[in-house]
């Protein structure tokens, strides 16, 4: 499948690299946002430690960004014996790296942790870190793609 995304990185020939990394990009942020909201909700809601918080933040983040991935390859006919590790493959980097940034930033945010549901401090801070961990995720996911890796491995499927 590495040829496959080489094939559109030529002039004229298709999508860029950097269109499919962006791509790639905007897709795992759109699970891990979905996600790492409802945790930050869920937590903040139920009186949650940080900890606790985070670690649902984190665990809902994979969970949509997994199933985001999962569902076209679902619907291409793929079981999901086959589907699972395509997914995994395809955005276990990705999402680890958004959730990572994330986190940090989160926690370095002075009060973010604190914040309740009705503060512009608790919705203004996921906003900036998670557009701040998409801007980290995207070199990692363009460099996974142009070594036919990432949203390489399940690109063929999409269409």
């Amino acid at each position: 499948m590495s040829g496959h995304v080489h094939a559109h990185a030529g002039p004229g020939a298709g999508p860029s690299l950097n269109r499919l990394a962006l791509s790639a990009t905007v897709h795992c942020l759109t699970g891990c946002a979905i996600g790492e909201v409802l945790g930050m909700i869920l937590g903040t809601a139920l009186g949650w430690s940080d900890a606790a918080t985070i670690a649902a933040s984190i665990l809902l983040a994979f969970f949509f960004g997994y199933g985001l991935t999962s569902l076209p390859l679902l619907r291409a006919g793929l079981g999901l014996r086959r589907t699972a590790p395509l997914a995994f493959a395809s955005d276990t980097l990705s999402i680890s790296t958004m959730e990572i940034v994330d986190t940090l930033i989160i926690l370095l945010i002075p009060g973010a942790m604190a914040a309740g549901l009705g503060d512009a401090l608790f919705w203004g801070s996921l906003a900036v870190a998670l557009v701040i961990a998409g801007a980290f995720a995207f070199p990692v996911n363009r460099w996974l793609l142009a070594r036919g890796k990432g949203h390489a491995v399940v690109h063929a499927y999409h269409h």
